[in-house]
């Protein structure tokens, strides 16, 4: 099933990442991995409304010289568990171009992707 619309959508990551996928390997793994990001994709028919609507207001704020994020937070948590969320487009624009995308030989030898374990 290579065309599953999950793997297609870590596969478009990895490319505009610059970011190798990693697919399911039975362990607690990144989806892509680049040089410095790890990313966990998730990939749903639609998003919940407040959470775009959250998205677009802090974009809306920022304007052209500031970076928009929405900062989610569960009550009785620590502050140091929220999530950020952001646009990839801005995320993008905000960072510049994301590393070199990892050879095939580096994945697999796991060099230079912080895998102590492997």
């Amino acid at each position: 099933m290579p065309n599953e619309a999950w793997k297609r959508t870590e596969r478009a990551v990895a490319k505009r990442l610059g970011g190798q996928r990693v697919g399911n390997t039975g362990r607690a793994t990144a989806d892509v991995l680049t040089l410095w990001l790890a990313i966990e994709v998730k990939s749903k028919r639609k998003l919940p409304a407040w959470l775009s609507a959250a998205l677009g207001q802090a974009r809306a704020a920022a304007g052209d010289t500031r970076l928009g994020v929405v900062v989610l937070h569960q009550h009785g948590e620590r502050h140091s568990d929220d999530i950020v969320l952001m646009r990839l487009a801005d995320f993008e624009d905000w960072f510049g171009e994301i590393a070199a995308q990892i050879s095939t030989d580096d994945e697999e030898a796991g060099a230079g992707l912080g895998s102590a374990g492997a």
